[in-house]
């Protein structure tokens, strides 16, 4: 730990990336079936020069299969995949991964444990003279801090420095498009965001247009310059992360960038009333049937001066925040809060709520699960 730890922190001293040559990447109307069961629905989506996408969603949503097809490892069964205008594959056309310009980095990181740090670096470059393709992978471990290591096995190194081979690796042929499959999921929690944030330092200096699988809201936030959300192999919504969080499509893509707490109700005079007081639905018809929803953030707790009274039913300690568990008036089930932790007093029951308006999404419910 304390070696990956001292290499993380040399990244001043690394060498810059080599620049590539960033591709668009277009999927048009992607459909795949497997055993009979379609798992990606007409999915039409780009990936423009040197920008960082990220496919999120929940497991089985489509995201790594969606990755594969732009791979070649899988042929989807409608639809096309293009690179730079260029079809590679559809109805007609099928390129093996080795002739797309492509590189995949995988989640378990998939490095050779009978080679060399150093070999295993090397193995894309095959079309390199020897002396040459060695100066290459030296260049793309120096870029991530791991040239030290070089003539050393997989098994010495710790996940993050394995997960940085693979990085290097996949890097190394300078493709213009990088697809990553879930590549931090493995990592130790306290060193996660510094090797994420390492990763992506990397991938600015390359230029390379990136596909990063996720199923971490906060990580896709992080890390994406857009975002697309899928669902059962449908894209719910694609956008910047401000997009996605401040005006998501449906409860589903609410609730997957925010914790909500859910009231159902009936629009009267471009209003909806809730346990936790009004919403505004100005855009809604009278009588239309709707879900609120009320992100935890958006729920401030005060000893007085509120305008709805609540009583603490638990509260649970998380550090830098308190998880409430609250009963108001109206409604039979709990209200929860995420509040700043020992803003309240402690034994305190009896409180007053206010309701951030920016934190109160209203849907219609017939259109929650379009």
């Amino acid at each position: 730990m304390a070696s990956e730890t001292a290499a993380v922190a040399q990244e001043g001293a690394r060498r810059t990336a080599g620049v590539t040559f960033a591709a668009r990447l277009a999927f048009e109307g992607i459909r795949h079936s497997y055993h009979g069961k379609e798992t990606l629905k007409d999915v039409s989506l780009t990936a423009e020069p040197g920008e960082v996408l990220c496919l999120l969603g929940p497991s089985g949503s489509g995201k790594t299969t969606l990755l594969r097809i732009a791979a070649g490892i899988e042929a989807q069964s409608h639809g096309r995949i293009v690179i730079n205008e260029r079809e590679v594959a559809g109805p007609d056309v099928f390129l093996p991964p080795e002739r797309r310009g492509i590189g995949l980095m995988f989640q378990d990181f998939a490095l050779f444990p009978h080679m060399t740090i150093l070999d295993n670096v090397k193995f894309g470059l095959t079309a390199m003279q020897s002396k040459a393709a060695t100066a290459e992978a030296m260049a793309a471990l120096d870029r991530v801090g791991l040239s030290h290591y070089s003539d050393k096995y997989p098994h010495v190194l710790s996940g993050g420095e394995q997960q940085r081979v693979a990085l290097a690796r996949a890097l190394a042929p300078r493709p213009s498009v990088l697809l990553m499959d879930e590549p931090f999921s493995g990592l130790d929690s306290r060193l996660k965001d510094t090797i994420r944030a390492d990763t992506l330092a990397i991938l600015r200096e390359t230029r390379a247009t990136a596909i990063v699988v996720t199923h971490d809201a906060e990580e896709a936030m992080r890390m994406g310059d857009r975002i697309a959300l899928l669902k059962d192999g449908r894209l719910v919504q694609s956008g910047t992360s401000d997009d996605l969080y401040r005006r998501p499509c449906n409860l589903f893509a609410a609730a997957f960038f925010s914790e909500i707490n859910e009231f159902s109700g009936v629009v009267r005079d471009g209003r909806v009333m809730t346990p936790v007081g009004e919403a505004r639905a100005p855009a809604l018809a009278d009588g239309a049937p709707v879900t609120v929803a009320v992100r935890l953030s958006g729920i401030g707790v005060q000893a007085e001066g509120g305008a709805i009274p609540a009583r603490i039913l638990s509260r649970r300690f998380l550090g830098v925040v308190e998880l409430l568990s609250l009963a108001v008036p109206g409604s039979e089930r709990t209200v929860r809060a995420r509040i700043r932790a020992d803003q309240l007093p402690s034994g305190i029951k009896d409180v007053t709520l206010t309701v951030n308006e920016q934190d109160i999404l209203v849907f219609e419910k017939q259109s929650q699960t379009s």
